[in-house]
Parts: structure tokens; C-alpha cells; sequence
């Protein structure tokens, strides 16, 4: 304010001063009023808030009565419920302990059925247990036999000799036996009617198999499939070249395969491969397909050997019929014999029965009418008893 006045009042003036101090004193008593006022509004919202308070005092003493009394009541409220809360709950607790017993009864039977049961699946698995350790150390043997060129060679070309043994009678097949190319096949069977013989080969590309089979990534299990595929390709490739002999073998060779699931597998991954083999005319047979190729041989010897023998048969058929003739004729012989025979038995049942009938007259003692004819006939009447027994025996014989 004095730099206001400074500015607007010369310097040396007293004015200034003047109007400061009248200013000053204005400000001074507007101050003065407002405090005035502001006490005594104040003092008046004290007083009203004293009213206030002491109505709203009053108020809370009336509703802690309220509350007292409510409190009370609820109170009782909650005691005869309480009460009647515990009837029900020792009523269901009761109710509870009772089913909770029959049904703990009932579980600690069914519990000890289900172990019963269970003691007898765990003694079955205990058994399957066992063969299984059995099977697993016979598939651990198996897998060293499979392991070993020669051992598994040998094991499959057994395999193949035991079923062409109890197949084919002895004379009928070789093994080992040589070609005129200087091959020795693992098994040659001889056909009937002078056809060229059969041969099979037992030998089997199992390296690459196996790692196909135990190959843990796709990548590995496609370079094993390939590999495989390889080696099946060179191996019916060298059987066809050496045991397909025109004129001294037959136009098609066996290639053996001494496990079902591994034939099974060859025609579902390697089609390639068995198209390939028919093609080089190489048939790739598992062990029952070469036992039934061995059934049918068999038969066709069977029915050589028929033939062969055919006029035998004929021989023996002749000599039968007429063995079958003589028997005949002996037949009817002894068929007149017995007609002969029966004929002197009628005649005998005749005479029994007529002897039957004259013994039945004499035990009754009816000799009157006999009697009677004789003397019909010009015969003296008997006299006496011994007389008519002499007459008696004398018709007997007259009628024998």
C-alpha cells in the first residue's frame, strides 16, 4: 500500500501519511465488528449444539432401555432354542452313531471280502508274475540267439527243418544238399511226377529289423527302415539268383521267415519289399504258411503214391471180390442147410406136440372116445385097462 501511495503522492507530502493512519484505523474497526459477530454466532451454535446433545442423550438412554429389554428377550429366545437346538442334535448324533455303526460294520465286511478277493488276484499276478520272469529270461535267450549270425541262422533253419520233418515223410526232402552251381540251399524238397524240386532258404536279414524295431526317434527309425530294405533287397536278390535253375528247380523259392509278428510287419511297413520278392519270384512265408505249402505237398505225394499203386489196388480189389464171391455162394449153402434144418424142426415140433396132447388125454383119463374109434373100425373091445393101454400105444405108432 505504501508503494502504491509512493508512487501515486509526491515524496515530500504529508498526505500520504494522513490517509495511511485513516486507513489503518477503518481496517482496525471492521476487525473489531467481525470478531463481535463471530462470537456471538459462536456462542449460539454452542448453545444449540448443547440442546442437541443433551436431546440426543436422552434418546440413547431411551433405546439402551430398548435394547436392555430386547436383549433380554432375545436372550430367552435364544436359551429356549438353544435347548431345543440340543435335543435335535443329540437326537441326529444318536441317529448318526447308529447308522455310522451298521455302516462301519457293513464296510469292515465288504473291506474284508475285498481283501479276501484281493489276496486271490494278488496270488494269480504272482503267478503270472513268475511266468513272466520265466518268459523274460526265455526272450532274453532268445533275443542272445537272435543276437549271433550263425546261432540265429541255425535257430531259424530248426525252425524250418522240424516243420518240414513232421511234415513230409523221410525221402522226400534234403537238407544242405547241393545244386549244380555249387550252392548248397538249406532245404530242397523232391516233387512228385518228376518236376524240379522245391527249395527254401531259412536265412534272414535280422540286424536291421532289430534296429527298426528298438529305434527310439523317427530318424533313426527311418534310416533303420532303410537299411532294412537294403538288406532284404541284396538277400532276395542272391536267392534268386542262386536257386532259381531252370530245369533243375522249381520257378519259385521259399524265403523263410521264422516269426509270425516280423511277417506280419513286413507286409504292413515293407509292401515294397514283397512286391520286389514276388516279382524275383522269392515267396516270403512265415511258419504257418510253410506248414500249410507242406500240407499241400503232401497231399500231392499222397495222391502220386495212389497212382502208383493204383494197379496194386486193382489186384487187391479183384482178389476181394472174389473172396466176396466164394462167401457168397458158402452163404446160401448154409442158407439150404438151415432151411433143411428148420423144416426137420417143424416136423419135430409137430410130433412133441402131438406126443404133448396124448399125454395131457392119458394124466386126464380120457381114454372113452379113443375106445370108441377103435371098435368103430372092426377092433375087439378091450377088456381091461392093460388092454386099452396096448391099444393107446398102438395109434401113437400108427401116427408117428
Amino acid at each position: 500500500m505504501r508503494e502504491i501511495l509512493a508512487h501515486i503522492l509526491p515524496p515530500d507530502s504529508a498526505l500520504p501519511i494522513l490517509l495511511i493512519g485513516a486507513v489503518l484505523a477503518v481496517l482496525a474497526v471492521i476487525i473489531a465488528l467481525f470478531a463481535v459477530l463471530r462470537g456471538g454466532r459462536q456462542r449460539e451454535e454452542m448453545t444449540q449444539r448443547t440442546v442437541d446433545a443433551e436431546a440426543r442423550l436422552a434418546e440413547l438412554v431411551r433405546m439402551q432401555g430398548e435394547m436392555h429389554g430386547r436383549v433380554a428377550a432375545m436372550a430367552e429366545t435364544i436359551t429356549s432354542r438353544q435347548a431345543e437346538l440340543n435335543h435335535a442334535v443329540n437326537q441326529r448324533l444318536d441317529g448318526m452313531t447308529h447308522r455310522l455303526g451298521s455302516t462301519i460294520t457293513e464296510q469292515t465286511k465288504s473291506t474284508h471280502e475285498n481283501l479276501r478277493k484281493l489276496q486271490e488276484r494278488l496270488a494269480v499276478i504272482d503267478a503270472a508274475q513268475n511266468n513272466i520272469q520265466t518268459l523274460a529270461k526265455d526272450f532274453v535267450g532268445l533275443q542272445a540267439i537272435l543276437s549271433n549270425k550263425q546261432t540265429r541262422g541255425a535257430f531259424g533253419q530248426g525252425r524250418m527243418e522240424t516243420i518240414v520233418a513232421d511234415g513230409l515223410p523221410h525221402g522226400a526232402y534234403s537238407f544242405q544238399s547241393p545244386l549244380s552251381n555249387g550252392t548248397r540251399p538249406d532245404c530242397v524238397i523232391r516233387m512228385p511226377n518228376g518236376a524240379p524240386p522245391l527249395v527254401i532258404d531259412a536265412k534272414f536279414p535280422l540286424e536291421a529289423w532289430t534296429a527298426f524295431r528298438e529305434a527310439a526317434s523317427p530318424d533313426a527309425r527311418r534310416a533303420a527302415a532303410q537299411q532294412f530294405r537294403r538288406d532284404m533287397d541284396v538277400h532276395i536278390r542272391d536267392v534268386s539268383e542262386k536257386y532259381l535253375i531252370a530245369g533243375e528247380t522249381q520257378d519259385t523259392v521259399l524265403l523263410f521267415v521264422p516269426s509270425e509278428s516280423i511277417f506280419a510287419e513286413i507286409h504292413e511297413h515293407f509292401d515294397a519289399v514283397v512286391q520286389k520278392a514276388q516279382r524275383s519270384r522269392v515267396v516270403i512265408v512265415s511258419p504257418s504258411l510253410l506248414l500249410l505249402s507242406i500240407q499241400v505237398i503232401q497231399a500231392v505225394l499222397r495222391d502220386q503214391r495212389m497212382r502208383e499203386q493204383a494197379h496194386l489196388i486193382q489186384g487187391e480189389v479183384g482178389l476181394l471180390m472174389e473172396d466176396l464171391t466164394r462167401l457168397d455162394d458158402r452163404t446160401r449153402k448154409l442158407q439150404s442147410h438151415f432151411l433143411a434144418a428148420e423144416k426137420d424142426v417143424e416136423q419135430i415140433l409137430t410130433s412133441t406136440e402131438k406126443l404133448t396132447r396124448r399125454g395131457n388125454r392119458i394124466t386126464s383119463l380120457e381114454l372113452e372116445a379113443p375106445a370108441k374109434a377103435e371098435q368103430s373100425a372092426d377092433a375087439p373091445p378091450p377088456k381091461s385097462v392093460e388092454s386099452r393101454t396096448g391099444l393107446l400105444r398102438l395109434r401113437v405108432v400108427d401116427e408117428d
